[in-house]
């Protein structure tokens, strides 16, 4: 019973013109409608061709959306220069890469040695035929195929894919840059919604591990540098501290030290995203570890099963919108938790689990519901 608050075979496709953003080619004169040329008379004006929306459409040019044959550079792109168009990395050896706005696809081949930072991607990154890559990635899709060492911090909204590759560390996306946010929420991305360490091996080996995941004390600045003082990407002011990511930083797959967890919901309202990540302050702080966190919608069924005993009271609740949900673990967290929801939260929205001998059937219900929404 919870407590609740109200208040290697690849037959390579051709790569120029896979990022060439749709409709860059403008009507010809041809396909405008005929006009009545008949003079009415010596002073009557000739009508005006009819404009449609393509022909004052501004022209695309398809090599600002490519990064193709670089080596030994600092490049990308700045806020604003891709605003959700697809995006083509290839043939780049020994580059920094920075892509600081969204897009909707991305794909990278054939790059070695490269450092790599992608904005948020509504669809898909895909990896073909890389090797010692360092990168940050947030995606609704993350798929690599014929890679060898890579270390990824990831964001992804779906469960990842590697394929024929070896070599692969994963870590929780840390990072910050004044437009992310934004990007995020243009992009059709939750910031709860990350399962950066649940890797599916699509070409497993017996006896042999082809994926793990980076040390959970890893410093992202070990492996991304930040732009060069004399680069374009200077005025972007970039954090890689864990408390300032966007993301916020789970310990995922990793053994937890506590059997002790607790279920914390926020239900839909005005302050849902900056209420959670008051609740990730003040319980880190306490020495508490975040495990997961999930933003989902609800049905009243759903109500029913999740919250069982509950879910009378919570069933209007979710009328609102999604439900974010967070895991944390550590001996006495939920009573700490508790706590904290009635000294900080007052009156909000929430449900948190009511005791310890309840919290780890609350959490299995909420994200196995959650795991199955999301089709994980």
């Amino acid at each position: 019973m919870g407590c609740l608050f109200s208040k290697k075979s690849r037959r390579k496709s051709p790569k120029k013109d896979s990022a060439l953003p749709a409709g860059d080619e403008s009507a010809t004169g041809n396909d405008l409608p005929e006009t009545n040329n008949t003079a009415l008379g010596s002073n009557s004006n000739q009508e005006a061709p009819k404009q449609y929306s393509w022909d004052k459409r501004e022209k695309v040019d398809p090599k600002d959306f490519m990064l193709t044959g670089l080596k030994n550079e600092t490049v990308g792109r700045l806020p604003g220069k891709l605003n959700g168009q697809q995006f083509v990395i290839q043939d780049c050896e020994n580059c920094n890469i920075y892509v600081f706005d969204h897009s909707a696809t991305i794909t990278i081949d054939d790059c070695v040695n490269c450092r790599i930072i992608l904005g948020p991607v509504k669809g898909s990154v895909f990896f073909r035929d890389c090797k010692d890559i360092k990168c940050v990635v947030a995606c609704q899709q993350f798929r690599t195929r014929d890679c060898k060492k890579m270390d990824v911090f990831l964001c992804c909204a779906t469960q990842p894919i590697i394929e024929s590759s070896t070599g692969m560390k994963f870590g929780c996306y840390q990072y910050y840059y004044p437009e992310l946010a934004f990007h995020f929420k243009d992009a059709g991305l939750s910031i709860f919604n990350n399962n950066w360490s649940n890797i599916h091996d699509f070409t497993p080996v017996s006896g042999e591990t082809n994926w793990s995941l980076l040390p959970e004390d890893a410093v992202i600045l070990e492996y991304m540098p930040l732009p060069d003082p004399e680069s374009e990407f200077k005025s972007v002011r970039i954090s890689t501290e864990a408390n300032r990511s966007i993301v916020p930083l789970t310990k995922g797959g990793r053994r937890t030290e506590s059997e002790e967890s607790c279920l914390f919901v926020f239900f839909a309202g005005d302050y849902t995203t900056a209420n959670a990540r008051k609740l990730i302050d003040e319980t880190t702080a306490k020495g508490f570890v975040l495990i997961q966190t999930k933003e989902v919608s609800m049905r009243p069924e759903d109500v029913n099963r999740v919250f069982q005993n509950n879910a009378e009271s919570l069933t209007e609740w979710i009328t609102k919108g999604p439900v974010v949900a967070l895991e944390l673990n550590g001996d006495g967290v939920v009573e700490a938790c508790r706590s904290i929801a009635n000294e900080v939260f007052n009156g909000t929205k929430l449900f948190v689990s009511e005791s310890k001998n309840t919290s780890s059937r609350d959490v299995d219900n909420f994200f196995n519901f959650a795991d199955m929404q999301m089709g994980l």
